[in-house]
């Protein structure tokens, strides 16, 4: 287990900041740390980092404690803060060399690493250029470079692709993916698309504290429910004959929890519409089918619903409110220089 954090808690005077974070990121990870601003996603950072003590609880990089075994842990982490710790009248080259020599890597290997950063991050045509005439995509991978320069097991990421134009943000995704494997990654962001494009599971912050953890698909099969959007015909001309119908084939299928007609103004005559919700884990799309066959109505059209990542994040950082079981969408069946 290359990151483990139990009960991890910070208060400044009045204001708790994180309480009693609880999470474990597995060797060749990436988790996303997932919340609105605010929630505690940079506080956790830099208490991973080293440079913010903790109230109370312990972390764990690569078996270190953060706050008892400081120096062994900044040995051993990649720390990249939302605003990259660059100076700007250095050139990468120079600049990622300075970086590993604070870093404590030997003379010897320092050339060595620094060109495996730089090929690592796509940086080899900029490498000569000074970081001041670089785009924000280019700095932004200058960033990284100077987080795994020393080849650490684990890195942490606050907000990777904040400011970035949409092809930078494309490619700096492709890095944060390239880089795993053979190490562990926990990113930040407040963006959804961010933590569905790039990571293999999620913790949801709200107000500091996680109220969701597990693979995206997971959560949202979980917290809530989804179905399918039938379409029939049959001779039936009333929508309250139509809808017996339906219900009197559905209501006994396995995993079939409830069915509801949909007014849909512009729907051609003789044609009906139903969501059909179905219990959570269930995928009784098949059985529905055939219900509907043998019912003699015309099954028209079948898609599947499911719910969307921005459902599943707004119920679960909405303060008091419960999970909407029946939100869906269709488809188609400097200092940051960690020393």
């Amino acid at each position: 287990m290359t990151i483990e954090v139990e009960n991890l808690s910070k208060t400044y005077g009045t204001t708790q900041a994180i309480d009693s974070l609880n999470f474990k990121v597995e060797d060749g990870q990436i988790l996303g740390l997932l919340g609105p601003n605010g929630a505690g996603k940079t506080t956790t950072m830099r208490i991973l980092s080293g440079f913010l003590p903790a109230t109370s609880g312990t972390a764990r990089i690569a078996g270190f404690d953060v706050h008892e075994q400081s120096m062994a842990v900044r040995q051993r982490i990649g720390y990249l803060p939302e605003t990259p710790p660059l100076y700007p009248t250095m050139t990468v080259e120079g600049y990622l060399h300075f970086v590993a020599r604070i870093k404590g890597i030997s003379a010897g290997d320092r050339a060595e690493k620094v060109m495996s950063a730089i090929r690592r991050c796509g940086l080899i045509d900029r490498r000569k250029s000074l970081i001041l005439k670089l785009s924000k995509g280019y700095r932004q991978r200058v960033g990284i470079a100077q987080a795994i320069v020393h080849d650490p097991p684990a890195i942490v990421l606050d907000e990777p692709t904040v400011g970035l134009d949409p092809q930078q943000v494309v490619e700096v995704r492709k890095l944060i993916q390239s880089l795993a494997g053979d190490r562990t990654i926990l990113l930040s962001s407040h963006i959804l698309p961010e933590v569905s494009a790039t990571c293999s599971q999620v913790a949801i912050v709200n107000h500091g504290r996680i109220v969701a953890t597990d693979s995206l698909d997971n959560l949202m099969t979980q917290l809530t429910r989804g179905g399918y959007e039938i379409e029939v015909g049959g001779d039936i001309s009333d929508i309250n004959g139509i809808d017996a119908a339906v219900q009197a084939f559905l209501r006994n299928v396995p995993g079939v929890e409830a069915v509801e007609a949909i007014t849909v103004e512009d729907l051609p005559e003789g044609r009906y519409r139903f969501q059909v919700t179905i219990e959570p884990g269930s995928e009784p799309g098949g059985a529905i089918a055939s219900a509907i066959v043998e019912s003699q109505l015309n099954l028209l059209e079948m898609r599947r619903t499911r719910a969307s990542l921005e459902d599943v994040f707004i119920k679960l950082t909405t303060e008091d409110s419960p999970i909407d079981e029946t939100a869906a969408i269709v488809e188609p069946a400097s200092a940051a220089l960690n020393l």
